[in-house]
């Protein structure tokens, strides 16, 4: 049973004695220590009795999965040290040092200001109800999503009938527009046509009339010099020609003017049509308003029906109904912020769930420590280098005795340079595409060397050592330990360490009945 939210008891703290009062460290500067060591406390609280400090703290740590695993850190530091709960119990003279340990559940109900702090701040926890506390949590979380979802994609259906409602009327009123336009467009293109063959007719006549006067002109002033050659006209024949000349020039007048008439009216006819093109462009504006504007009424018309269907209640308000648009889109808003924030929340919580797989290897890696290599699952440590192919070489330059030592030397000098982060005998090259890529330097002096006189087995293992150090810590240049599948020469993953493990426990299970 331990005491949750976790929390760490530090005991043994120096304390002075000032003005009558013991005096200690602050709560603060024990956190920034405890902080710089990785354990990450939210708080560290004193304790304080009517002496002043009493050499005793609190460390409280975050109450999720993470806070019990520092909390845990925490003891196991202070207990490699010896300076865990049974040193502090057990020493008659306590050093100068701190004493820490987690707070479990004999410290709850112990008296004192530890224990009354304790049940006032905390209560007992067993590790399984807190993971029984946890799937509890997320199987109601879980529940309370799938009705929400559920929900959600009832109204989605809905709001997806009205859309297609919606669609369908835009459809039909697109195909009213296009029928009107098309029939408008041909009644103007008639029109024009009939316009230009009734401009062309009468320019035709009036180029015939114009003609006709032309020659009526020319014969007038024929006749006109044959009189004046004629001395022997008549005053009869001179009133005569005067006024055939004065109507000739009257039709002239009225040519004239029928001239500028024309003109005019080829003004007017083109300043009608630049008038009939504005006129339809007009229209079509027109035509695009107000099929817009029915569009937008029936888009409003569906938002309001769905809107209707949504809130059970109608109002004959237009404000009120856009009011509850606005409402229900700002709700709209907000779901979407919840489901952001929840969707932040289950990444958490998979960063948690990967965190806690990464202990549970590691919890796995130290269990296989101790078994031996021949089994099928175990610990291999990468980036060690293998003694073997130097005792093979040992053997052929020296005796028998000396090879067992010489060898033992050889392997630690080549370990020894591996952990040197001087020597990296790495090189990188750039493929066809620009990607680099980290290859062994064969020619470097050291493994040159080594392959000249130890051979190509000692080679094998020192490349092979330096290949792994390089993968799997090649900033601190030290041996990790790996969980590996020893039978099929790879990683082995948390499934093969767990299965493993069960068939060894099924086997010795066996074994005793």
């Amino acid at each position: 049973m331990f005491v949750h939210p976790w929390k760490g008891i530090i005991a043994n703290i120096p304390t002075t004695l000032q003005d009558g009062k013991h005096v200690g460290e602050s709560g603060r500067k024990l956190r920034e220590d405890l902080a710089k060591k990785g354990f990450n406390p939210l708080k560290v609280q004193p304790l304080w009795n009517r002496h002043g400090h009493s050499g005793y703290a609190i460390v409280e740590f975050n109450k999720e999965w993470d806070g019990f695993n520092n909390a845990i850190m925490f003891e196991k530091s202070f207990e490699l040290d010896r300076y865990g709960k049974k040193d502090y119990y057990s020493s008659r003279r306590k050093k100068d040092k701190l004493y820490a340990w987690v707070a479990r559940e004999d410290d709850y109900y112990s008296g004192g200001m530890i224990g009354e702090y304790l049940r006032r701040n905390g209560d007992l926890k067993t590790v399984s109800s807190k993971e029984a506390e946890d799937r509890r949590k997320t199987s109601k979380l879980l529940t309370t999503l799938n009705n929400t979802l559920e929900t959600k994609n009832q109204r989605l259906q809905e709001m997806q009938n009205k859309f297609n409602e919606v669609s369908s009327s835009m459809s039909t009123l697109m195909w009213q527009k296009d029928d009107m336009i098309r029939a408008y467009n041909e009644e103007c293109k008639k029109m024009q046509e009939n316009a230009h063959n009734h401009f062309k007719q009468i320019s035709l006549e009036h180029e015939r009339n114009a003609k006709c006067i032309l020659d009526q002109k020319r014969e007038l002033e024929q006749r006109e010099k044959e009189l004046l050659q004629r001395e022997a006209q008549n005053e009869t024949e001179t009133k005569k020609l005067q006024h055939e000349k004065m109507i000739n020039e009257r039709a002239a007048l009225e040519q004239k003017k029928a001239d500028e008439t024309m003109f005019k009216l080829a003004e007017e006819h083109k300043r009608d049509k630049e008038k009939l093109r504005r006129e339809i462009i007009k229209l079509e504006k027109q035509l695009d308003t107000r099929q817009g504007l029915e569009l937008e009424i029936q888009r409003l018309r569906g938002a309001l029906q769905v809107m209707e269907h949504m809130n059970g209640d109608g109002d004959a308000d237009t404000k009120k109904r856009m009011e509850v648009i606005q409402d229900e889109l700002k709700e709209k808003e907000e779901e979407l912020e919840d489901l952001e924030d929840l969707n932040q929340a289950l990444i958490i919580k998979e960063r948690k769930s990967n965190d806690e797989l990464q202990d549970a290897r590691k919890e796995l890696i130290t269990a296989f420590k101790d078994v031996s290599t021949r089994a099928h699952i175990g610990v291999k440590k990468m980036g060690e280098v293998d003694i073997k192919p130097f005792l093979v070489a040992a053997k052929r330059k020296y005796s028998a005795k000396e090879a067992d030592v010489k060898s033992a030397e050889l392997c630690t000098l080549w370990q020894d340079y591996l952990r040197d982060p001087s020597w990296h005998p790495f090189k990188i090259l750039k493929d066809k595409e620009g990607n680099c890529k980290e290859i062994l330097d064969e020619e470097d002096e050291k493994l040159v060397e080594l392959k000249t006189e130890l051979g190509d087995e000692a080679y094998n293992a020192v490349t092979m050592a330096l290949k792994q150090m390089n993968e799997y810590n090649p900033s601190g240049r030290y041996v990790v330990p790996e969980l590996w599948n020893f039978n099929e020469g790879r990683k082995a993953t948390l499934t093969d360490g767990v299965q493993h493990l069960l068939n060894k426990w099924k086997l010795h299970k066996r074994r005793r009945y």
